[in-house]
């Protein structure tokens, strides 16, 4: 008996497996676009704590190209906050120049504020 055969009623190829002939499916490809440190991190969140959500956008093939958008909405409301922030709290390059340790120390902290900010409203939302 043949290793493979086709259902003509329902267009699907199968293939034996020991006793049984399982169908043979295949997922379409999907444009892999990069995906930085927040869509990764956004990634692991859905696969940890929205499973159904996960699995459904794995299986329609749109996976990489939500994890895409997530990562750059999430860069550039990173980049803004920072910008914002910097400039409400007057950390400019004079301060730079006068107190290296101090711009640092602000950074820091107006980084870190962001990185909440775009974690509660995006990665863990």
């Amino acid at each position: 008996m043949k290793n493979r055969i086709y259902d003509e009623k329902n267009g699907l190829w199968y293939e034996k497996q020991g006793d049984y002939f399982i169908p043979c499916l295949s997922l379409s490809e999907e444009k892999q676009n990069p995906i930085g440190i927040w869509g990764q991190r956004h990634l692991r969140y859905i696969k940890q704590h929205k499973r159904v959500f996960y699995a459904n956008l794995l299986s329609s093939c749109k996976l990489n190209s939500y994890l895409a958008d997530v990562d750059e909405q999430a860069e550039d409301m990173f980049s803004r906050l920072v910008k914002q922030l910097a400039e409400k709290e007057n950390v400019t390059e004079n301060l730079k120049a006068e107190n290296q340790m101090l711009w640092v120390q602000k950074m820091n902290s107006i980084r870190n504020r962001a990185t909440e900010v775009v974690n509660a409203n995006l990665i863990y939302a």
